[in-house]
């Protein structure tokens, strides 16, 4: 049902946005999404800050909470390595595509700066793609219980904008590796892109 709801809300918005929305609107639904957006990331933190037992079984885990990002990072460059190789891509432009992990604003614009304005843009639609399959495939993962295999298709935006549907279909242990994921995958874009892009 989750994922029904997800897609038909997409739906919904892109048949607004295209035949009813005025144009003039448009203006305003940057700063009315990230309010609602900051909203909803304040509900969580209290949600979760409020699970205390949590709290102790992500300190229980320790170290190894980090080899989530580590490893949805890895799976995301060989996924893109792989793509690349078969559509004739560069491996070095396909990695650093790919090493955007969802973030599409910043990997667009580092690699449309430093790189090719044509390599910019396909990074910001294959992130903007990867954020918009992140949102059909988790509830699926989380509905087959696989836990914390539902985090990693989000990437990066497991700290924002995916959150708030993985805190909801999800746990609040997974949710806080999110946070963790999305922190981790954050601070590694600016770093990756222009390595990768620099083979």
């Amino acid at each position: 049902m989750m994922t029904l709801f997800v897609m038909g809300a997409i739906l919904f918005g892109v048949i607004i946005g295209r035949w009813f929305i005025p144009e003039a609107f448009t203006l305003y639904i940057d700063p009315v999404t990230t309010l609602a957006l900051c909203v909803m990331l304040v509900g969580i933190g209290i949600d979760i800050g409020s699970k205390r037992e949590t709290w102790g079984k992500l300190w229980e885990m320790g170290i190894k909470v980090f080899l989530v990002p580590v490893l949805v990072a890895a799976g995301s460059l060989a996924g893109a390595a792989a793509g690349g190789t078969i559509m004739g891509i560069p491996l070095n432009e396909s990695t650093a595509i790919g090493a955007g992990f969802g973030w599409y604003s910043l990997s667009g614009v580092l690699l449309a700066k430093i790189y090719s304005v044509e390599t910019g843009a396909l990074a910001f639609l294959t992130n903007v793609a990867r954020e918009l399959i992140a949102f059909i495939i988790i509830p699926i993962l989380a509905a087959r219980s696989m836990g914390v295999v539902a985090v990693a298709p989000g990437g990066a935006t497991t700290m924002d904008t995916t959150l708030p549907l993985i805190a909801r279909v999800t746990d609040p242990e997974t949710a806080i590796i999110a946070v963790v994921n999305g922190l981790v995958l954050s601070s590694m874009v600016p770093v990756l892109v222009p390595l990768f892009i620099g083979l």
